[in-house]
């Protein structure tokens, strides 16, 4: 399991604005608690909160860690209640703090730390702040001894410290000893216009250290190009990648945005203020930014490109361009032009859905790491009641249903506790099933669906009905596309952020949900595709399945799509659903896919029931009741008998089928270690079989069944008089899967016996025939037989293979058998 990524420290830096000098340098303690891994928040903003300044301010004193609150001039009377107009803090702030948070169960609370950058500023503490301790950070020591406060790292500070003093309430500024100033960074802070982001950041560690290379004054690029579906967290990436860049290196960082709207809980919301919809506005933004607007105004348009570019010559400048994929086709690659002239000390970093060749690095943002994603819904889950109230489990679901996708998460996040939407279960049904005009699906894929070629339609269409990476060769077919063709689109899709491929190119399957979009966006291709599929599933199942063994491994090689087709059977008419079942029965047990055929059996049964068809539904009950005998459950093979029996009564069915209603319920008394009740069943059930015929395939299955449990009662030569009729009869009808079952069950005897050369030859025989079989549980079982005859005989190195091969196969098959193969292995290896 993958380590979670830990959650930077959050720390809330509060002052007043009335001083430059001080507002800058509570910017660069800002950066530099940044640069060292701290997520430091200021008490600013670049557009107004939605949720209004006071419940702003709150929410960020509620979450953060520490509120570091620094003495600027005036601080005091805001703390008082005397803001400049408008703000209208001093409630908030009192109430916040004072009351709140100040004092807990009368102990003073270490959360809040008052920061000075000289003696002067001690009289700015507020006067409830002043019995705290307090830091002067206008030194390294001052600035370590803060740090060690924050991330509770002693060790990084020098023990003869003298940096931090506590002052008893009411003291004066002399009571500080006066400290050499020392900046805190050698460098002018840059000038930013970054928005805020409104959650934690979490992971993505590999990607913000690429961007931060690309960055790099020698990297060969212009910068990084972020590209991936909507919702992944790239204007989030670009804005973090931009807070890490180290001190000094950029003057200005400018942010622009092409972003035209935005997803809330409500639906889509139009956005219009700071927004740039073009490349023109995108220069003119620039230009003001760079203080050039005066002098561009002037130039003719064509011209402005050039003269920004001579302007930023001047520049150490970090350029942000956002949502590039809203500007028209022509408008990015103007762009792109412009940005592979920047001059070297200048970089950018570009988010968009499209991926562009482009002098770029360049990142495909796919989804969320599981670790990240679940501190992201943990932090979401501190404002919304119900998702705080969800299980671990219900957490792990709405990871594993959005696909990692933050927007999608905190889209989820926004519906709980809305109308009926309580639970996290149902605002995933509602995201499957969302209102036109409020479908966060179509909001992250809907700008691409008009953009799909022919082909890509088709693609899309054919891989909608897979959920695990498929070869192009089946792609192809269901499309309808030649193999190249099939693999042109499908690389453009992968381009595009909508299919995840291999590292090959040879396996494809689509990102999720994009499929859900699909079917409601291009419901005629996706159904077109299905019944190709459907069509294909059935010629190979009723061509291939049923006791042709020799014709397994067709179906074998074929399975991702005979896998693909079953949901599409289970969704469509009975009988062509029920057909496919009795085809592909023998295939599913034999080659070991169980859970296939038991989830097959369980949903074709309900659907014969509905149609009243209980023929069927006996057969399918029982089906389900085999599976769950090869796993060892009782309890559920009885209740499948019971199911089986209750339908064939119904269907008034007749001798045949009572006997194998009576066969599942002794296999479930075997499992349950009621061996009189299990050879009571099954010889009523050899009594119904031989009133039809005196020898068949099933009288020998009887006699076996019943020499089984004469075995595991210690009736040991009952076993083998029944094990002996039953291969007598199997040779005569030509039954090789049968012949090969008992002769394997001889085997199991002459072991028990200790007679190890006749276990040896018996075991060997039965293995071969369960090659040919092509049976994985035959297989297991001989190995098992013989890797035990083996060893017994001193051969181990021999027999370790065979154990091997066993635990291998019982594993895979998740048979109640795999404990006992794993001894024999221990056995064989000691």
């Amino acid at each position: 399991m993958p380590t979670a990524t830990p959650t930077p420290l959050r720390v809330f830096l509060s002052y007043s604005w009335d001083s430059p000098e001080h507002k800058q340098r509570v910017l660069e303690l800002a950066q530099r608690l940044r640069a060292d891994g701290v997520d430091a928040r200021m008490d600013r903003f670049t557009t107004f909160p939605e949720e209004g300044w006071p419940r702003w301010m709150e929410n960020e004193i509620e979450h953060a860690a520490f509120v570091v609150v620094v003495a600027t001039p005036k601080y005091a009377e805001r703390f008082a209640g005397h803001a400049p107009a408008g703000m209208g803090l001093g409630a908030t702030w009192e109430g916040a703090i004072v009351t709140q948070d100040l004092y807990e169960s009368g102990v003073r609370n270490r959360k809040f730390l008052p920061v000075i950058f000289s003696d002067a500023d001690g009289a700015n503490i507020p006067k409830p702040l002043r019995s705290f301790m307090r830091y002067r950070v206008d030194s390294e020591e001052g600035y370590l001894a803060l740090y060690r406060q924050i991330t509770g790292q002693p060790e990084i500070v020098p023990v003869a410290l003298g940096a931090m003093r506590d002052l008893p309430s009411g003291t004066g500024v002399g009571a500080l000893p006066p400290l050499a100033p020392v900046q805190i960074h050698d460098h002018a802070a840059a000038r930013s216009n970054l928005p805020r982001l409104p959650y934690g950041f979490f992971g993505r560690e590999e990607e913000l250290q690429t961007i931060a290379s690309a960055l790099e004054p020698q990297a060969r690029t212009w910068g990084a190009l972020i590209d991936g579906p909507g919702g992944m967290g790239k204007t989030a990436l670009a804005i973090r990648a931009a807070e890490q860049t180290p001190p000094g290196q950029f003057q200005r960082i400018i942010f622009l945005s092409a972003k035209s709207s935005e997803l809330t809980p409500d639906g889509q919301r139009a956005l219009s203020n700071f927004v740039t919809p073009a490349y023109r506005e995108m220069l003119t933004e620039l230009a003001r930014e760079i203080d050039v607007w005066d002098e561009a105004k002037t130039k003719d348009e064509k011209e402005r490109p050039a003269l920004l570019q001579r302007a930023l010559q001047n520049e150490r400048a970090l350029l942000i361009f956002d949502n590039l994929e809203s500007l028209p086709a022509d408008d990015r690659d103007r762009l792109f032009d412009f940005l592979s002239r920047l001059p070297r000390a200048c970089k950018a970093i570009v988010t968009s859905r499209r991926r562009s060749d482009v002098d770029a690095r360049v990142l495909r943002l796919d989804k969320l790491g599981r670790g990240a994603a679940l501190q992201f819904i943990a932090e979401l889950a501190r404002d919304r009641k119900p998702l705080r109230l969800a299980t671990e489990g219900e957490r792990a679901a709405l990871y594993e249903n959005t696909g990692g996708n933050p927007l999608l998460i905190r889209w989820i996040a926004g519906q709980l506790g809305r109308g009926q939407c309580r639970t996290v279960a149902t605002a995933l049904d509602l995201l499957r099933n969302a209102p036109a005009d409020n479908d966060p699906l179509e909001f992250i894929f809907g700008d691409l669906a008009d953009t799909f070629t022919e082909s890509e339609t088709q693609v899309l269409a054919a891989l909608c009905h897979f959920t695990l990476p498929v070869e192009v060769r089946f792609i192809a077919e269901l499309s309808g596309l030649q193999a190249v063709a099939a693999q042109t689109a499908s690389e453009n899709l992968t381009d595009r952020a909508l299919v995840i491929s291999d590292s090959e190119a040879r396996r494809f399957v689509l990102m999720p949900l994009v499929a859900a979009f699909l079917r409601r966006a291009r419901p005629e291709a996706v159904r077109a595709a299905g019944d190709r599929l459907t069509g294909r599933a059935y010629a190979l199942a009723v061509e291939d399945g049923y006791a042709k063994h020799d014709h397994f491994p067709v179906l074998e090689a074929a399975w991702p799509t005979v896998a693909a087709a079953l949901p599409l059977f289970l969704q469509g008419s009975n009988d062509p659903l029920q057909t496919v079942c009795y085809a592909l029965g023998t295939f599913l047990d034999f080659s070991g896919h169980w859970d296939e055929r038991l989830s097959l059996s369980l949903q074709a049964e309900g659907r014969a029931v509905a149609a009243k068809d209980f023929d069927n539904a006996g057969w399918r009950a029982y089906d389900a009741g085999w599976i769950h005998y090869l796993r060892g459950q009782s309890e559920e093979v009885l209740a499948c008998a019971e199911r089986a029996s209750a339908y064939w009564r119904e269907a008034k069915a007749g001798a045949r089928e009572r006997a194998y209603a009576l066969r599942l319920r002794g296999t479930g008394y075997q499992l349950a270690k009621d061996y009189p009740a299990a050879i009571t069943a099954y010889d009523e059930a050899v009594e119904l079989w031989r009133s039809l015929s005196r020898e068949s395939e099933d009288v020998a299955m009887g006699l076996n069944d019943r020499a089984d449990v004469e075995y595991l009662a210690g009736d040991l030569a009952g076993a083998e008089r029944d094990h002996r009729e039953a291969l007598r009869i199997a040779k005569a009808l030509g039954d090789s899967e049968g012949v090969a079952a008992f002769t394997g069950n001889l085997a199991q005897l002459a072991l028990n016996r200790k007679d190890w050369a006749a276990a040896e030859a018996l075991a060997s025989e039965a293995l071969a025939l369960a090659e040919k079989l092509g049976r994985k549980d035959l297989v297991a079982e001989e190995c098992a037989n013989l890797a035990q005859a083996l060893a017994h005989q001193n051969r181990k190195p021999e027999a370790l293979p065979y154990a091997q091969r066993s635990v291998d196969l019982y594993t895979q098959l998740r048979s109640r058998s795999s404990d006992g193969a794993r001894r024999i292995l221990d056995e064989c290896q000691s």
